[in-house]
């Protein structure tokens, strides 16, 4: 599998971009504003995409992906998330207020999106590649995601503060290889960063004390008035991990 980052910050401006991940050439990890910066061919490629909540800066251009490119399709687009994460989507924004309901158009039987359940711990097949929800802890229904090549993994924590089912399901992979954990907002925030249901770096040091596997280590969404002092305050207090900061276009094969 080879995962590259379209977009990986908490915010926009510049060459800031919002979370997404692009999986070999067909696959979507959230759909935040990064994706905008693929091509119209490598946007039509896009066969599935995993959603790890509803929160716009994750979904952003999933509409203008579906209307961009389904009508050069052969077939939907399919949209895994938890059915509490498709019932907000279906209620706030394909919703024909906001924008239309793709699951009926161009009319019910040849849609250009089409709906599909995860549930935690349930493996989802493409191919010889496996996709399997985690636990999440967020002020919306989340989920992380392990993408399994078959000979490594890697863990996509999505947004979560601490939750111990997280780490109890990611101790279980042995062949994980790369984490990738968000960390939003730094300990001089911390109180938002509990309100807000994110890590900040105080947590996170005392969520990867809960890690018993070996993993590259690879801090995302961190907000753009603060990214510096978040690292700064990470390295002093993860030392022994050793994370390092997600890029924009950076690439992951295993």
């Amino acid at each position: 599998m080879r995962v590259k980052v379209l977009g990986c910050s908490g915010g926009i401006g510049g060459e800031l971009r919002t979370t997404a991940l692009l999986v070999d050439h067909d696959v979507l990890i959230d759909a935040g504003t990064g994706v905008g910066d693929l091509s119209l061919s490598e946007l039509a490629q896009i066969d599935h995409i995993f959603v790890t909540h509803s929160h716009v800066d994750h979904v952003a251009s999933i509409p203008l992906l579906a209307d961009t490119v389904g009508w050069m399709r052969k077939s939907p687009i399919t949209l895994h998330a938890t059915r509490e994460t498709l019932d907000i989507l279906k209620a706030h924004l394909f919703n024909w207020k906001l924008w239309p309901d793709f699951t009926q158009i161009p009319d019910p039987a040849h849609p250009v999106m089409r709906y599909a359940t995860v549930s935690v711990g349930e493996a989802v097949a493409l191919g010889a590649r496996r996709i399997v929800p985690l636990p999440a802890n967020h002020v919306v229904p989340a989920v992380g995601y392990h993408l399994d090549s078959g000979r490594a993994s890697l863990v996509f924590t999505g947004d979560t503060t601490t939750h111990d089912p997280l780490w109890a399901m990611v101790n279980e992979i042995a062949n994980l290889e790369y984490l990738i954990v968000e960390t939003a907002l730094s300990d001089r925030e911390r109180d938002l960063a509990v309100a807000s249901k994110h890590l900040c770096p105080s947590l996170l040091a005392a969520e990867l004390r809960k890690l018993k596997r070996r993993a590259q280590i690879y801090i995302t969404h961190l907000k753009p008035r603060e990214a510096e002092l978040i690292m700064q305050e990470i390295a002093v207090q993860t030392r022994e991990h050793a994370p390092r900061m997600l890029q924009l276009n950076q690439e992951f094969e295993f």
